[in-house]
């Protein structure tokens, strides 16, 4: 009896070893999925009333929203960097879209700025281990598909520690259109006419098919929603309608600080490359239910900087937020972020803790029980205990944009800390201070009225700034100031009569841009 009694304790001191040890090695599944130049208010889960996202505002469903949520820049190149290193843009020193222009190349091709804007690196520090590569050295499988614009040859995505890459490489657009030939390197065309975002969504389902026996990383990183916006003529057909419905503004344009600025949600060729884009997370999302990882597989879905209100296609329109992509606003920074844990209890609570895209970055590593590098992801924070119901500490949050936006920013930087924002203008050195909690249109610029706040908040980021070794705008001599100003005039007065005319067309039942509809409308110059 002894003995039988000693054999049952035995087994069951194994199984609890066993289970001990399953558990402490058990390493989640981590899908990533980055939008390109999508809006914080793209969504319908997110405010829209007029995009339609079913899938992506399923996901909203069964995450945790943040909606403090922030990219790492305004434009798409540092926000992808921040991603990958855990770093704000001063510190990686990646800080505008690789290919811009900058110094004298700027002036001379673009316009007779007060400033020059900075230079800049044009890809990830080889000395850096990146997100991947702590992964992969964890024994995680890594994959990339979609768009990657951190550098041309020698700095692809296999470069930083993806096993595979479908479809990154140079190009921060989609070469070749939404449809097939794509003219991507990095990517097969099956069938003409094939749709790229689809054809990505495939990529990443076939990988995951075949990750099943392997912890995996996959990061589907959409070049939609950019440039040039594309969609089929079904799709236009059913938005044009809906914005018919719900009713034609007069003007759908006004002017903005350097160019016009789109008013409304209304643009139906947008709108239908929104819905493609959520088709194809649908398509991911229920690869992991048919398969079943769906109980073993971290989703995180976000954006890499604001919506378009201006420049490139003038798409949509970021309210509550001002501005938009390029721009030192809300609109240009803030951008969806939600994370899905599975076995966590926080399905769709909204968190207003400020977060940022540098924080993926230790939190991955936290969720996946792999060390923390914090060499590296220096400016990174785990969010997991906001995850589990808790709080971290108020910290700053910091921008650097030395730079002048393709869609109107200027050069800038930014401190977030609580509900103040400080921006930091270059052209002349001025500050503008903001509480978002009170003031989220950023309407009321309080310096003057706070000025001791705003004197410790400059401080602050400018004492920041040098210890990450910041590069700077440098002054131009030969501004003009008064011509300045009769430019941009003249300039959006022609732009926004251009744009009202190609807004009327768009919304006219009869509309075909091009002879066979497919594709849609060029880039806008």
């Amino acid at each position: 009896m002894k003995f039988v009694f000693a054999l049952v304790v035995g087994m069951l001191s194994l199984l609890s070893n066993s289970y001990s040890q399953t558990k402490s090695n058990y390493k989640p599944n981590i899908l990533f999925i980055l939008v390109d130049d999508l809006g914080y208010s793209d969504l319908s889960c997110m405010g829209s009333k007029y995009y339609e996202t079913p899938n992506i505002d399923a996901l909203a469903s069964q995450s945790m929203v943040f909606t403090n949520g922030y990219a790492g820049c305004q434009v798409c190149s540092p926000s992808r960097a921040t991603i990958m290193t855990g770093q704000f843009t001063a510190r990686h020193g990646i800080t505008d879209w690789i290919g811009a222009k900058t110094g004298h190349e700027w002036n001379d091709s673009k316009r007779k700025s007060k400033v020059f804007p900075a230079e800049y690196k044009d890809h990830i520090d080889k000395s850096v281990v990146t997100l991947p590569k702590a992964l992969k050295k964890g024994g995680y499988t890594t994959f990339f598909a979609g768009k990657w614009h951190l550098g041309d040859k020698g700095n692809y995505p296999e470069d930083y520690g993806f096993d595979i890459n479908k479809g990154g490489f140079h190009s921060g657009s989609p070469a070749g259109g939404y449809f097939a030939p794509f003219k991507n390197p990095k990517l097969e065309d099956h069938e003409k006419g094939e749709n790229l975002t689809l054809c990505l969504a495939k990529e990443t389902s076939n990988f995951i098919k075949s990750s099943k026996d392997k912890p995996f990383f996959a990061f589907l990183s959409f070049y939609a929603v950019h440039a040039p916006i594309q969609t089929t003529k079904e799709k236009w057909e059913k938005y044009r309608a809906k914005a018919e419905k719900m009713g034609f503004a007069d003007k759908g344009f006004e002017n903005g600080d350097l160019l016009p600025m789109r008013k409304y949600q209304d643009n139906p060729v947008y709108a239908g490359l929104i819905e493609t884009m959520d088709d194809a997370v649908g398509m991911v999302l229920k690869t992991l239910q048919e398969t079943g990882l769906d109980k073993n597989t971290i989703v995180i879905f976000t954006s890499d900087n604001g919506g378009v209100t201006s420049g490139d296609n003038y798409s949509t329109n970021c309210l509550p937020f001002k501005g938009g992509k390029g721009y030192q606003w809300e609109g240009g920074i803030r951008v969806p972020f939600m994370v899905n844990v599975p076995g966590y209890d926080n399905k769709g609570v909204r968190n207003d803790t400020p977060v940022i895209s540098s924080d993926f970055y230790p939190t991955i590593l936290n969720l996946a029980r792999l060390p923390l590098q914090p060499e590296d992801h220096k400016d990174g924070k785990s969010i997991v205990p906001v995850l589990k119901g808790k709080t971290i500490d108020e910290r700053p949050l910091y921008w650097h944009y030395p730079h002048y936006g393709n869609q109107g920013g200027r050069p800038v930087s930014i401190i977030r800390k609580g509900e103040w924002k400080l921006i930091h203008f270059w052209e002349d050195g001025h500050n503008e201070l903001y509480n978002l909690n009170n003031d989220i249109h950023e309407d009321h610029d309080l310096a003057k009225k706070e000025s001791k706040r705003t004197k410790v908040m400059s401080k602050m980021l400018l004492r920041w700034l040098k210890e990450v070794n910041a590069q700077y705008p440098k002054p131009n001599p030969s501004f003009d100031e008064n011509k300045e100003k009769e430019a941009i005039v003249n300039s959006q007065k022609k732009k926004i009569q251009s744009l009202e005319e190609l807004r009327t067309k768009m919304l006219n039942k009869d509309w075909e841009p091009n002879p066979n509809w497919w594709g849609s409308i060029p880039t806008i110059d």
